[in-house]
């Protein structure tokens, strides 16, 4: 059970990490991710948005008080990294290998969620 609570707590922490820093770095520097996002593709309006989403859900994530809404948290973190690895991989520039980092994170936070944190 320890090597489980070291595991979770590991992946977890360095995920919402990734994540907060994310999701606060539109809010200080503006002008690359507007760079990014226009590179990609994607709307500029969406970086607040975007941010602001991933701010809520390191929140859920870490309260854990609510089983369903931190399960729809880890849901939408996955989905961001998902539409992130093809919007790379459409435009081909070969930065799409770099999401999988936070996607393993993901998926070994949320496989041991429910063994550690009853």
């Amino acid at each position: 059970m320890k090597t489980k609570r070291i595991l979770y707590w590991a992946t977890t922490l360095l995920l919402c990490v990734a994540m907060l820093i994310s999701g606060i770095v539109p809010f200080i520097d503006n002008e690359h991710p507007m760079e990014e996002y226009a590179k990609l593709g994607y709307p500029t309006y969406l970086i607040t948005f975007v941010s602001i989403a991933k701010l809520l859900a390191v929140g859920t994530i870490l309260n854990n008080r609510f089983k369903r809404l931190t399960d729809w948290a880890y849901a939408g973190l996955f989905y961001d990294f998902l539409l992130a690895f093809m919007a790379h991989y459409m435009i081909n520039d070969g930065e799409q290998w770099g999401v999988l980092v936070p996607i393993t994170l993901l998926f070994v936070s949320y496989y041991y969620k429910d063994q550690v944190r009853t």
